[in-house]
């Protein structure tokens, strides 16, 4: 589809009248369809109207502590798949789908046409009372074509609870959600992947999979969340790479602070990481597995690791591990400044989102083949 009919499609000319005609211009087209990198809603925050791209009421289930996987855009699934083919991007992460007949013929016929993945953010069921409406969202998906569910069913673990048992008990909630979860992805054959959203150590993941045992339950593997947990990204990949489904994509940049060191999403190819070997390595897992850009434009995030309150939730972290990654942050220093966006309106923080997007698109197509 050329430019002309994705701006004159219905639905979509309100939408894509806020493309600024600087994005448009350096945009990439995109050759390998749904192969290609995809988006992530969190990389478009500011467009997506303001937030850094899910809501907080959607994300979080009635327990404390404990989040859905209802995490999209502020637009509708439609608006934000134009917006990243408008991009050049093979896909793209949206929130639930419609579960009416002509919602789900629609959004099927466009990522078709498109030749698009796309993966759905489902809340799990909290109880068993959820499971026919996780259900009903479910064989929507499929009936779609989708490529498959996205869950992140935790916030900073290091932020979010005081002690052990705290976090142990939001842990048996996460692992009660997903066996409620589990019968009905077996039955409509759709698959789950569970990120590693900085409330799980890769080992603790892994275990949790290995025990889990299922086909349709994997990982949707974050690059960089783990190092939040002193955890060398290759570390994590490989840890995890048995069970991974799909992926978020981004680099890093770490600098020290008083109190541990600042963390943040950088253009790909400005950061730490080693993405072309940690790319092959997915693609030689499966070479269709989605990987979908997460370059947050925000603040940069502080790991506390010198407080006592940092290590609250954690046992037998390896001396080695702590090492290894202090030895990273002290021979990688930033090659800018951190991006921030503290002091910054919308328009500008949405110009600087733009152009950290489309140098991460730039830099997969020219380097990752993405």
């Amino acid at each position: 589809m050329t430019r002309r009919e994705i701006l004159t499609s219905t639905g979509s000319v309100a939408f894509l009248a806020q493309l600024t005609p600087r994005l448009q211009s350096q945009t990439v087209p995109n050759p390998k369809g749904h192969l290609g990198m995809g988006g992530a809603p969190t990389a478009f925050g500011a467009h997506n109207g303001g937030g850094r791209g899910p809501s907080a009421a959607a994300r979080d289930a009635s327990t404390p502590g404990v989040r859905g996987s209802g995490r999209g855009p502020g637009v509708p699934p439609e608006e934000f798949i134009d917006y990243c083919h408008s991009l050049g991007l093979g896909g793209a992460e949206v929130a639930q789908p419609p579960t009416d007949a002509a919602g789900i013929a629609r959004l099927k016929d466009k990522i078709q046409s498109y030749d698009m993945h796309v993966i759905f953010n489902i809340p799990l069921p909290a109880s068993e009372a959820d499971v026919d409406r996780f259900d009903t969202s479910v064989k929507a998906a499929h009936d779609i074509g989708a490529f498959g569910l996205h869950a992140a069913l935790t916030g900073r673990r290091y932020e979010e609870f005081k002690t052990l048992a705290e976090y142990q008990k939001s842990f048996e909630r996460n692992q009660m959600m997903v066996a409620l979860a589990e019968p009905v992805l077996r039955k409509r054959k759709v698959r789950l992947a569970l990120e590693n959203h900085k409330g799980w150590r890769a080992i603790e993941q892994a275990a949790w999979m290995k025990r889990l045992s299922s086909e349709y339950v994997g990982v949707h593997f974050d690059f960089g969340n783990n190092v939040s947990f002193l955890e060398d990204p290759l570390f994590t990949l490989e840890t995890l790479k048995p069970w991974i489904f799909s992926g978020h994509i981004k680099d890093m940049a770490v600098q020290p602070y008083e109190d541990g060191f600042l963390l943040s999403e950088v253009p790909l190819g400005e950061g730490f990481f080693d993405l072309k070997k940690m790319v092959d390595i997915l693609r030689q897992k499966d070479p269709n597995m989605p990987l979908d850009l997460e370059m947050i434009t925000r603040d940069p995030l502080k790991v506390p690791i010198y407080t006592e309150q940092y290590w609250a939730t954690f046992q037998d972290v390896p001396g080695q591990q702590v090492a290894r990654m202090m030895q990273i942050i002290q021979k990688n220093p930033p090659r800018k400044p951190l991006p921030t966006i503290a002091g910054l309106d919308l328009p500008a923080r949405k110009k600087l989102e733009e152009d950290y997007n489309v140098a991460c698109i730039r830099y997969a197509r020219q380097n990752l083949g993405l």
